[in-house]
């Protein structure tokens, strides 16, 4: 696998890329180096990216890339900012060789995390609201990935660091996360198997009405109307994977309603999208139709029941995470009872 750079060699900033400023995001202590190079004629009218992973061998492309699209490369005295602008031999340039934000994302960074259970092959994390699992686009530190590389420094021989399922930012609750390669491979195969079982205390507005148990079928796919969702589709028009969840009434109000959801697979904002296709919106989930209620502003979900068979030992285990103070405040605050027994 070709490396990105944590620490490269000093060189001065060039003034032209804004001398003393450093990208946000990035640690200003780590240096960078200008590497000059020319355009030969075996690369004449490529991609400017697959020019320089062939001029800059020892970068991956998708390193070099994030480069381009930053503004680091300078060319014949312009700043391409196109990874496919094409390139003429006998071109000269230049690319700032430093490290980006994706580049330095897996760092370990102490952070509190509430371990329920842990053994020599997995843990049993219970997530905090608000904290991001995986490295991604506007969060390139301070996710739990992070945490698990500055709990465990073997994590870092993992894919993922071990991770092997997500929760959103906003949903709290259970995850596991694999500590060995053995117990990776198997969590994951367990998971596509369905057999880790996994369930969600929901809050979601309007009352609830109809049989207090309900099995809901519905294919979800991205949404064709706004991308940065997923929806019901209809697989005959749209693409779109078989998606299930038990949905199961634990309390009703006038506000809104309780209910437990169990994942029999596990897609995209499964919950989200199916208690919304319900006509039961989750409270606080303004991306499908939810809105802040009972004094609470982030989606109302949480994973609070996990069970598995142990990958390694097949031991059955079982864990179970109390609602938070916040979505404990907004069930009472709608007068509705949880028995987390």
């Amino acid at each position: 696998m070709k490396q990105q750079p944590s620490i490269i060699s000093a060189d001065p900033l060039d003034e032209s890329h804004g001398a003393g400023e450093v990208e946000e995001g990035a640690d200003p202590a780590v240096e960078s180096e200008l590497r000059a190079f020319v355009i030969d004629a075996a690369h004449h009218g490529e991609r400017l990216d697959r020019s320089l992973a062939a001029l800059v061998p020892e970068f991956s492309r998708n390193y070099l890339r994030q480069l381009i699209e930053a503004g680091a490369v300078r060319l014949e005295g312009r700043t391409p900012t196109r990874p496919a602008a094409t390139v003429r031999a006998g071109e000269q340039g230049s690319i700032e060789l430093r490290p980006t934000p994706q580049s330095q994302a897996f760092r370990p960074e102490a952070m509190p995390l509430r371990v329920v259970y842990e053994d020599d092959d997995l843990r049993v994390i219970d997530k905090p609201v608000g904290l991001v699992v995986h490295p991604a686009p506007g969060h390139w530190s301070g996710t739990l990935l992070n945490g698990l590389l500055a709990l465990d420094p073997k994590a870092a021989l993992l894919p993922r660091a071990g991770i092997v399922h997500r929760l959103d930012r906003d949903t709290s609750g259970l995850m596991v996360v694999a500590r060995t390669r053995r117990a990776m491979d198997a969590l994951v195969a367990a998971i596509a198997a369905r057999t880790v079982t996994r369930q969600y205390f929901a809050l979601a507005h309007r009352p609830w009405q109809g049989a207090p148990r309900r099995h809901v079928e519905a294919p979800i796919g991205r949404d064709p109307r706004n991308r940065l969702r997923m929806a019901v589709v209809d697989t005959e028009r749209h693409p779109g994977k078989p998606a299930r969840t038990l949905v199961e009434l634990l309390d009703n109000g006038v506000q809104g309603c309780a209910v437990r959801c169990t994942l029999e697979t596990g897609r995209t904002h499964q919950i989200r999208v199916h208690m919304a296709s319900l006509g039961h919106p989750l409270v606080g989930d303004a991306l499908y139709s939810g809105a802040a209620a009972a004094g609470l502003a982030r989606q109302g979900l949480h994973a609070c029941r996990l069970s598995f068979v142990h990958p390694v030992t097949q031991a059955p285990l079982a864990f179970q995470a109390p609602l938070p103070a916040d979505l404990q405040a907004a069930v009472a605050g709608w007068g509705l009872h949880y028995n987390e027994s």
